[in-house]
């Protein structure tokens, strides 16, 4: 485990950097190039959103709002309770600012995908006689890379679809099922397979049913879950009022000048604050990311450009709403820079060790043969290597829950166990730790609604929110998947895919938080590079499409086509009224 941690962070040491500068970058070109569109054509969004301008007669599997949700139930998910920790986790607050600023050029880089997706999907054609639960129309980066960029780009087309259904087996699905089984574990001491196998057979049985019945679900699914949540975060605030704007300061301030992470992580490094903010930022509302276009490229329409407004909205739901009520809570309530009373079962994954101090931050290492401890601290004062949870040192171990008796005798790592000086042979100590990932988070609420009493409401909240975000996320990231698996393989392909999809949700249940998170900056960065390179060599098609829908204004069509389809219900609800009438009366 140590060995693939390694070359994990090696490679994200030389993917980060390339990811971070394309990301922005592209994001400013199209923002400039398409005249602002994320702020322009915004309240058209909306409107396009509503329905407003449906046409039930145009192609497509489902409506603009059925898409949106499709795609914000993989947006509005884990990266909003679970990311948003870990980037203050590494980063400090100021990895929050970098979050908001990926959102807001990323509304153009969604609009970009997402209207490019829909100008060159594909119809897809189902075996003779058979049910069309595979949908009938595909659409996504593969294709825009391949057809607009010619034939001679189809091996990147390839490639990008190759990891993109990789990425959907990883950040769209491992992540979503480690992030459940840590909160039920670290709240009832679930084992994480047992979370793992519920999880998975709860999606199974949706995934089955393909595109129509994903929408069915996630369009019932993300606005009740998004509202409670929100609901939730704003009594939090409300309970805090007079200290939402030094909070508010201290994100900015700290996004240039970062002092303080959780026990010394990210001080006075820019560098860290700023790429773990765009990364969670990215892994949140996945803009550039090409994932959101696929689920978009189903939309009952034949207009590009007006899926590609509707999409625009959603980083904005995602990072600056969603993102932001998360991080109010986590830094109003100090949650962040927090140790609380943890027990330590010695053959957790997250259990690491680690040198350092919580004013210089940590630094991992490899598990020793034995560590000396004296009255809970180690022994051996010029060289102390600390049990860490979460890669952050435990300041103090003891033998029992309520940490009255510090813990003196030997730890053995490799062995995962500890023996006192009596003989004692202990697998699991306590001591004080901090949170990262949604447990964070759930000290974040649980704090602060503790001044009304509903402290415990606020962690359960919590939990049912991780429960059904990883569940939504999972359903339509498989859409993602399978969309990859058709692009390369055919039709039949898709349901092997999907039980390969399950497979991985099981095993990502049991992974180390910090293995499974890094693993997936790695597949997305991979999947992210030749997408964005893409959005920028085909921004001329991009400008031409967009001018000329807002020159056509072609939706004042579709809203007569609305306003007669609203007549017409009336009409039939007036008759059947009135039929009902006339039997009594008679």
């Amino acid at each position: 485990m140590e060995l693939l941690d390694n070359l994990i962070n090696v490679l994200n040491s030389y993917l980060t950097p390339v990811l971070v500068v394309m990301l922005l970058g592209a994001g400013i070109y199209l923002t400039l190039r398409l005249g602002f569109v994320q702020f322009r054509r915004f309240w058209h969004g909306v409107l396009v959103t509503s329905g407003k301008y449906d046409d039930p007669d145009e192609p497509g599997d489902v409506t603009h709002f059925q898409a949106l949700n499709t795609a914000l139930s993989a947006t509005v998910g884990i990266g909003n309770i679970a990311g948003v920790a870990l980037a203050i986790h590494i980063g400090g607050p100021g990895a929050v600012f970098w979050m908001w600023v990926t959102a807001l050029l990323g509304m153009a880089t969604k609009y970009s995908e997402v209207t490019l997706a829909q100008h060159y999907r594909v119809e897809v054609k189902p075996e003779v006689g058979k049910r069309v639960w595979a949908g009938t129309v595909a659409g996504g980066p593969m294709y825009y890379i391949e057809q607009g960029l010619g034939k001679h780009w189809k091996p990147i087309a390839i490639f990008f679809a190759f990891m993109l259904m990789m990425t959907s087996l990883m950040t769209g699905n491992a992540i979503q099922a480690n992030t459940v089984a840590t909160e039920f574990n670290d709240m009832f001491g679930i084992a994480t397979w047992i979370t793992g196998l519920v999880t998975a057979s709860i999606i199974g049985v949706v995934i089955i049913g393909g595109i129509k019945r994903i929408g069915r679900v996630t369009s019932l699914l993300v606005p009740v879950m998004a509202a409670i949540y929100i609901l939730a975060a704003l009594v939090v605030l409300a309970l805090h009022l007079g200290d939402v704007a030094p909070t508010f300061a201290s994100i900015f301030t700290e996004a240039f000048d970062p002092s303080a992470g959780v026990a010394g992580t990210g001080i006075g490094i820019f560098l860290t604050t700023m790429t773990y903010g765009v990364q969670r930022g990215l892994f949140s509302n996945e803009a550039g990311q090409g994932s959101a276009p696929i689920a978009h490229s189903a939309a009952k329409t034949d207009e590009p450009v007006s899926e590609g407004s509707v999409a625009l909205l959603e980083p904005f739901i995602d990072t600056i709403v969603v993102c932001t009520m998360t991080a109010m809570v986590i830094v109003i309530t100090g949650s962040h820079e927090a140790r609380v009373d943890t027990s330590l079962d010695l053959s957790n994954p997250n259990i690491t060790y680690v040198v350092g101090s919580d004013e210089e931050g940590y630094e991992r290492v490899s598990r020793p043969a034995q560590i000396d401890f004296r009255e809970g601290f180690p022994a051996d004062d010029e060289d102390e290597i600390f049990l860490g949870y979460h890669n952050i040192g435990v300041s103090q171990l003891f033998t029992d829950p309520a940490q009255t008796e510090p813990f003196t005798g030997t730890l053995f790592p490799v062995l995962e166990t500890a023996e006192t000086e009596e003989g004692v042979t202990l697998d699991e100590l306590y001591g004080p730790a901090v949170r990262t990932s949604s447990p964070l988070t759930s000290l974040g609420f649980q704090r602060g609604l503790e001044p009304i009493g509903l402290g415990d409401w606020g962690r359960y909240m919590v939990l049912i929110s991780v429960f059904l975000f990883a569940i939504s996320t999972s359903i339509s990231w498989s859409y993602y998947g399978d969309r990859c698996a058709n692009y390369l393989f055919g039709v039949k392909s898709i349901m092997p895919f999907k039980g390969v999809f399950l497979l991985f949700h099981f095993i990502g249940a049991v992974l180390a938080v910090t293995t499974i998170w890094n693993l997936g900056d790695v597949a997305l960065a991979l999947v992210t590079i030749p997408n964005v390179l893409a959005l920028v060599l085909l921004s001329p098609t991009l400008s031409r499409v967009t001018k000329s829908y807002f020159d056509r204004k072609p939706w004042l069509e579709n809203e007569q086509v609305q306003s007669k389809i609203r007549e017409e219900e009336k009409k039939e609800r007036d008759e059947r009224r009135g039929e009902g009438g006339g039997k009594d009366d008679a």
